[in-house]
């Protein structure tokens, strides 16, 4: 089973930078500030927190940057709120795609998710057209190196996994490991994972394909690469999963 397609491959690969570190650091900023007024800011009493934390982790946000998020989030002069959005349409070549979003302006968000589907050879859909497609995962990307550069062992890592609650393993691509695990244990074999000293390429709850779909056009592949890169770039745009293989 492989919750991932190419392009969250290239997304794996882009969060390395500085500038998609920032980015990520971000938006999970947005999802702490949710979780806490939701929940509180205890994250043994608030499991939205403690996801968005082993999520915030695993992407290497230091400790001190979601201490401080947390408790801004937490302070009376906290004003910030956002609204959570989800869009759902097809990319070019009938490719299922849907856009989870946090926005301080639900019709400046609508508006830019429309112009992105509409200019790239897209449609928008109704609530729930491709959301059937997609069932939510644990998806927790292990890097192949530890801290220290040395090869991790698959063997061992294959025995260790199910053994600290994960569904499936398998290999992802030359630089990784993918474990899926049930949403209600995620964080759980994170955090056991994580004291086990394996090295996140990242972690999070996704929305995984039931089926996928190839594209083998140029120009489909072309204009499907420009919207999910607009899509990315969009400071209201959380996540976006697809169904292309």
């Amino acid at each position: 089973m492989s919750g991932h397609s190419k392009w969250k491959n290239i997304m794996h690969k882009k969060g390395k930078t500085d500038a998609q570190r920032a980015k990520i650091f971000t938006k999970v900023s947005k999802e702490i500030i949710m979780a806490v007024k939701e929940g509180g800011a205890d994250p043994s009493a608030n499991t939205k927190l403690r996801d968005c934390i082993a999520k915030a982790k695993a992407n290497n946000v230091p400790n001190d940057n979601i201490e401080r998020v947390i408790k801004k989030a937490s302070g009376a002069d906290n004003t910030a709120t956002y609204e959570e959005n989800v869009y759902e349409g097809y990319g070019p070549g009938g490719v299922a795609v849907l856009v989870e979003t946090l926005t301080d302006n639900k019709n400046r968000t609508a508006s830019s998710i429309r112009h992105y589907f509409d200019k790239f050879g897209g449609n928008m859909g109704t609530s729930g057209s491709v959301s059937w497609m997609f069932e939510e995962k644990g998806v927790i990307i292990i890097s192949k190196e530890d801290e220290n550069g040395n090869e991790i062992d698959a063997d061992t890592l294959m025995m260790v996994a199910p053994d600290n609650g994960a569904e499936d393993f398998s290999e992802e691509d030359e630089d990784t490991f993918e474990i899926i695990t049930a949403p209600e244990n995620f964080t759980e074999v994170c955090d056991n994972l994580s004291k086990e000293g394996y090295n996140f390429a990242s972690a999070q709850k996704e929305k995984v394909p039931s089926n996928y779909v190839s594209l083998t056009d140029e120009e489909q592949i072309k204009f499907m690469d420009l919207l999910l890169e607009h899509l990315d770039d969009d400071d209201d745009v959380q996540d976006v999963w697809t169904n292309l293989e």
